[in-house]
């Protein structure tokens, strides 16, 4: 079970690393087989269907990312803690509020889900 402070640890150290845009700090907490899915995926990684499989399908999205958004900064609104589910509600630097879902297996991220705001 992922306990109430773990948890808080966590959430900070994520905030921190995606705000200096350390993606070797972030990807260090993925399984090597990682499945993460967004629909900015599907835009930035074609013929992806918006599933990022694999760190190093990660590492090429959150690249890709960065290097379209340079500007990209998140401010943690809430978080919400599961047996071994996490969900971080945050805002990024253009004003949207995200919700990442991050599935554990111990200390290593196996799935994660970024989540937008239907329209």
């Amino acid at each position: 079970m992922i306990s109430d402070d773990s948890a808080r640890s966590f959430v900070d150290r994520w905030l921190a690393d995606w705000n200096a845009h350390d993606l070797d700090a972030l990807l260090a907490h993925y399984a090597d087989d990682v499945v993460f899915t967004s629909p900015l995926a599907d835009r930035l990684l074609p013929g992806s269907g918006g599933v990022a499989q694999g760190k190093a399908a990660l590492r090429e999205y959150w690249t890709a990312g960065l290097a379209a958004l340079p500007d990209l900064r998140f401010d943690v609104l809430d978080h919400y803690v599961g047996v071994d589910t996490l969900v971080i509600r945050y805002r990024n630097h253009a004003g949207g509020v995200v919700c990442e879902v991050l599935e554990f297996a111990g200390d290593t991220i196996v799935r994660g889900h970024g989540t937008y705001l239907a329209a």
